[in-house]
């Protein structure tokens, strides 16, 4: 029996239509007499998607008590028995009530395809498994529902139902989503415009990577090896050099031509030993192509040509970018170079962009850590010269019948002694010295052809030779050694420098630490494992490295390398193992890996903290809103009620009409905390939304004068003044606090003065009034929520009406600023917008300003 197939539609959150899709999709099919049932889809409430089942057949579910209290979940054994071509099937991450016939839904669902029965379903990026920890440190929410990502991956078809962020929190303010009783503390702490931001990037980039696997395996099963253009990816080569950044920054300008393009910035090292290239200069290179939108990338390889082809085919790179050789002219004598022969292999689908730069022929210079250490090539030659010279030598002086002489035949032996020594080492030179010496005995030391020497000059020429010989190979030897030695401790040196100067800066990330101890040392994975006892088992706090299928360490002993890092805690890395030499290395990342993650977690938890604090502000200044400036008018209404409602006492109308007015007063007054209450809590979830028109700033201020008493303000807003664009209603609601504000401080008998004025496209509200005023540093400090300068009344307000006007006059695109009144006093200035193409003011008249 064939396997069904599995259609999932992959949401970024909650409420973006992924049921809404799926029920969309049963319908089309069904019309097309696809027999489909509803396995099993929540709606939630939603009226929408409610209206969506109507019409679609649906399989009872299966009733489940647990601790008491039914559920209801998926009859798994009635959609096998009805065997419908498509069943849909709801919340694939969902975890069935104990006592189910799966732990899991995604389990239910395999059981379905197994049966042939192809399934629809839906699930959220924050479900999948592998980005759990991503989405916790985004929104502050575990999520304890999940799915493995390859049941995900291995889906036949992945559609992803779009919705930017605002549009999300519209359809939350409106109810859409969850009830109203839920929608303030949902958009207030889960659907944060960054919170939905970061989690849509994730859902796009997740899908995206998959269409490249899409696209990986295809190719991969039809064998096709040449790169298909479906996007612009440019292959940026680097060798570590200062040349790097140029070549970055030109291949993102060549990206930045084609929609869609994508920067890969590999770096390609040898197999053994250190990193080459100074890890300072690969750091920046590394920051820039990531600033610049790019990806970095470190591959092992020796031969580097083909590395860096193989890597471009490999991600189905379209165009490779090579700087302009460093070496000099003489240089190339040992070969083409490497832009050259990735040119020539590179065939013709891939284009390959030769970029000069200022270090052009300057000569590439010495390796830092792998300059002396002697290659094959060069110990084969070393043994050719000191074994096979020799003998070419005394083949080609024999065939002469004057030969140059003893002294000049010694002199020549011992110049390919120092020859083999210089290309391959002690040990060629040595053998080049025994060589020799006995060709020289034998051929060309009287007697001839024979072992034995008549005169004893030429035996203390032949040791002399030997001894010479001997020397230089030591010589040459030793300096290579101490070359060896003085580079490897140079790039020792710098790494640590780098790294001890990266982290006391708090630049490096644990994952960017561990990615560097990967880079550094050519492994595979490298992670870091911690316990909190000896007895209890190993987790990983971090890693670098691998993949998706790359199963994670469980203990330091399965790795190839492990470094201790205290008691309870281990570097474990895989790949190869390493020399002994480089284990010094490697604690003091190992000791700065657990200093990164201690300070990781202390900088959370101070974070966690300061965010508890800031709760436990707002929370204490809102208890004492509501237990004294709340109160207040609540208990003069009460006063007047109980009075009113007496019996003992016969109130005359005078005195009924005074207290009713009262209870009016104090339910005005009630009325204004309240919605300035609701104003702060719309303004910090983010959910007010203007409506923008243009209107003139007298049909608007006028109106809110009305909370204050007659005569308490003057108007001077000429009629000349350019229109405003802006939400009347916001607008009204920031001036009232303003003009109201301003009254409650001024002194008995003066008048508060609001005044408009035209400052090129701005057109400025200024609200003056003459009392105590606010020094400079607490400008800025009274239009934070629940604060009021110096010895404000405690009845006065709850210390809103400030900040509820500086967030709406944001929010129709304007600023709020405080300014000491010319002559005493505080002076609000209102910035706004002027509308487009509005009469502009004459110059013959002066701009209005407060006096």
């Amino acid at each position: 029996m064939a396997r069904g197939k599995l259609r999932i539609y992959l949401g970024a959150a909650p409420g973006v239509g992924k049921t809404y899709s799926m029920l969309s999709e049963a319908h089309r099919r069904m019309e097309r007499g696809t027999d489909v049932v509803v396995a099993f889809v929540e709606h939630h409430g939603r009226p929408r998607t409610e209206v969506m089942l109507h019409g679609l057949e649906q399989i009872q579910r299966r009733e489940l008590e647990y601790r008491g209290t039914a559920f209801t979940e998926m009859d798994v054994d009635a959609v096998l028995e009805r065997r419908p071509a498509v069943a849909l099937v709801d919340e694939l991450a969902h975890t069935n009530v104990p006592g189910s016939r799966n732990s899991k839904r995604w389990q239910d669902v395999e059981e379905l395809l197994e049966a042939g029965i192809t399934v629809i379903s839906t699930v959220n990026i924050q479900h999948l498994e592998s980005l759990g920890d991503v989405v916790e440190s985004i929104t502050g929410v575990r999520q304890r529902e999940t799915v493995p990502d390859e049941i995900v991956r291995r889906a036949d078809q992945i559609e992803l139902v779009d919705m930017s962020p605002q549009a999300i929190r519209r359809r939350m303010a409106h109810g859409n989503i969850y009830k109203s009783d839920k929608v303030d503390a949902a958009l207030s702490n889960y659907f944060r415009p960054g919170n939905l931001t970061a989690l849509r990037e994730l859902a796009l980039l997740w899908v995206a990577d998959r269409v490249d696997e899409y696209l990986q395996e295809y190719r991969a099963e039809h064998s096709i090896r040449s790169t298909w253009q479906a996007r612009e990816r440019i292959a940026v080569g680097l060798t570590g050099g200062p040349e790097g950044r140029t070549l970055i920054r030109r291949a993102a300008r060549m990206a930045a031509k084609g929609s869609g393009s994508e920067v890969l910035a590999v770096y390609i090292a040898r197999s053994d030993g250190l990193t080459s290239a100074s890890p300072k200069e690969l750091a920046v290179q590394r920051k820039l192509v990531e600033d610049l939108g790019g990806t970095f990338h470190h591959v092992i390889g020796d031969d580097i040509p083909s590395a860096l082809l193989e890597f471009a085919r490999g991600v189905n790179a379209t165009q490779i970018v090579l700087g302009s050789s460093r070496r000099k002219a003489w240089q190339y004598i040992f070969g083409p170079g490497v832009g050259a022969t990735v040119a020539r292999d590179s065939g013709p689908d891939l284009d390959v962009h030769i970029v000069t730069h200022e270090e052009v022929a300057k000569g590439r210079g010495l390796p830092v850590p792998r300059g002396a250490r002697l290659g094959r090539a060069r110990i084969i030659a070393g043994w050719l010269v000191g074994v096979g010279g020799p003998v070419l030598l005394s083949l080609l002086l024999t065939k002469i019948s004057n030969g140059p002489g003893l002294a000049n035949d010694v002199l020549l032996f011992l110049f390919l002694t120092v020859v083999a020594a210089l290309l391959g080492g002690q040990l060629p030179a040595l053998a080049s010295a025994a060589v020799g010496s006995l060709l020289l005995n034998f051929y060309f030391t009287p007697p001839v052809h024979t072992l034995t020497i008549n005169d004893p000059k030429n035996i203390v020429a032949i040791a002399i030779f030997f001894a010479v010989a001997v020397s230089v190979a030591s010589v040459v030897d030793l300096a290579a050694r101490r070359t060896h030695q003085a580079a490897r401790l140079r790039a020792e040196s710098e790494i640590l420098s780098f790294l001890a100067g990266s982290v006391l800066r708090g630049e490096t990330t644990l994952n960017a630490l561990l990615e560097r101890v990967r880079e550094t040392f050519g492994m595979d994975t490298v992670s870091l494992l911690e316990r909190s006892s000896d007895v209890d088992p190993w987790t990983c706090a971090g890693r670098a490295g691998g993949n998706d299928t790359t199963p994670p360490l469980l203990r330091p002993e399965d790795a190839d390398v492990d470094m201790p890092v205290g008691d309870h805690m281990a570097m474990a890395l895989t790949g190869r193992v390493l020399p002994a030499e480089d284990r010094r290395v490697l604690a003091a990342f190992a000791a700065q890996a657990a200093v990164v993650l201690d300070r990781q977690r202390l900088v959370g938890e101070a974070e966690r903290a300061r965010e508890l604090a800031e709760g436990n502000r707002i929370r204490t200044a809102l208890l004492a809103a509501v237990s004294h400036d709340l109160r207040t008018p609540l208990a003069g209404i009460k006063a007047s009620v109980t009075s009113l409602r007496s019996d003992d006492v016969a109130w005359s109308d005078e005195d009924e009409a005074e207290l009713l007015a009262g209870i009016e007063a104090g339910a005005d007054r009630l009325d204004h905390l309240v919605g300035n209450l609701l104003d702060m809590s719309r303004l910090q979830t983010g959910t007010v939304t203007p409506l923008i028109r243009e209107i003139d700033l007298d049909e608007v201020v006028p109106m809110a004068l009305g909370g204050v008493p007659e005569g308490s303000v003057s108007l001077d807003i000429p009629e000349e003044l350019p229109m405003v664009a802006v939400d009347p209603g916001l607008l009204e609601r920031s001036v009232a606090n303003l003009v109201e504000n301003a009254v409650k401080y001024s002194p008995d008998g003066e008048v508060v003065l609001v005044s408009a004025s035209a400052l090129g496209d701005r057109v400025e509200l200024r609200i003056a009034d003459r009392g105590p005023g606010v020094p400079d540093s607490a400008k800025d400090r009274i239009f934070e929520p629940f604060q009021r300068y110096g010895d404000a009344p405690r009845g006065a307000g709850v210390g809103l009406g400030l900040a509820v006007a500086r967030g709406f006059a944001e929010a129709i695109g304007g600023t709020l600023a405080a300014e000491d009144t010319p002559g005493g006093g505080m002076t609000m200035v209102l910035t706004l917008r002027a509308a487009p193409g509005g009469p502009p003011v004459r110059p013959d008249l002066p701009a209005q300003a407060t006096t």
